[in-house]
């Protein structure tokens, strides 16, 4: 068993301790408290990642419907605008 990169024996040691702390009442609570918690921080790491993924694939798209001329400038980093105002300021 492996969590964390923490093995049984230091888990065993922290539950040991945090039964010291705060009592064998307590301790349901908190280990209700702390798997709400990094159930809400998953879902909202998932989230995230889809909407990513979703907002990649629109540029993608976006990208591929550009003419081919348009599309090696997005490639290159390079855009009308930015040419036609620094051709303005020679």
């Amino acid at each position: 068993m492996n969590i964390f990169g923490i093995g049984l024996p230091e888990m065993a040691l922290i539950m040991v301790v945090a039964l010291l702390i705060f009592g064998p009442k307590k301790l349901p609570e908190i280990g209700r408290s702390m798997g709400k918690a990094i159930r809400g921080f998953q879902e909202a790491s998932r989230e995230f990642e889809t909407e990513f993924k979703h907002e990649a694939e629109q540029i993608e798209q976006a990208v591929k419907t550009l003419p081919q001329s348009d599309s090696e400038k997005v490639a290159n980093g390079k855009s009308e605008n930015h040419a036609t105002s620094s051709s303005q300021h020679s």
